[in-house]
């Protein structure tokens, strides 16, 4: 069994986790979670073929839901201590996991972007439901 590196499943999660990239890596390809991030894509593709007068910010509503979501997994995976991933993802691998300070501005770089992204998601549709995009 291959060793699973803290630091690349994190970034794979900051990066390309809206299409579940580090499920896959962590659980294989049959992951039911990591599925649910990759259906986002047609979802999102669904609402904008079928919008009729509506936001086209609908349409990446999924997309952004699960970019928030890889967000949170970012920080869960790279917030756990070493000795525990190794139990959980290397227990056969015979390595160590050992941390360094890429983890660190990682974890930074996660939180600055689903903040920023979560809070932009959640504006804008406050601004839809309740004044009908009258703000942009």
């Amino acid at each position: 069994m291959a060793h699973k590196n803290k630091t690349l499943a994190t970034a794979l999660a900051l990066t390309l986790g809206s299409l579940g990239i580090h499920r896959f890596y962590l659980h294989g390809g049959v992951d039911k979670l990591g599925l649910l991030h990759v259906s986002s894509l047609p979802i999102a593709g669904l609402i904008f073929s079928n919008m009729n007068g509506i936001n086209p910010f609908y349409a990446l509503l999924p997309l952004l839901i699960s970019a928030i979501a890889a967000c949170i997994e970012a920080l869960a995976l790279g917030l756990t201590p070493d000795e525990k991933w190794d139990a959980r993802f290397n227990a056969a691998s015979g390595a160590r996991s050992d941390s360094s300070w890429i983890l660190a501005l990682l974890l930074v770089s996660t939180l600055l972007v689903g903040a920023t992204v979560l809070i932009g998601t959640i504006s804008r549709l406050f601004d839809l439901m309740f004044t009908g995009g009258a703000y942009g």
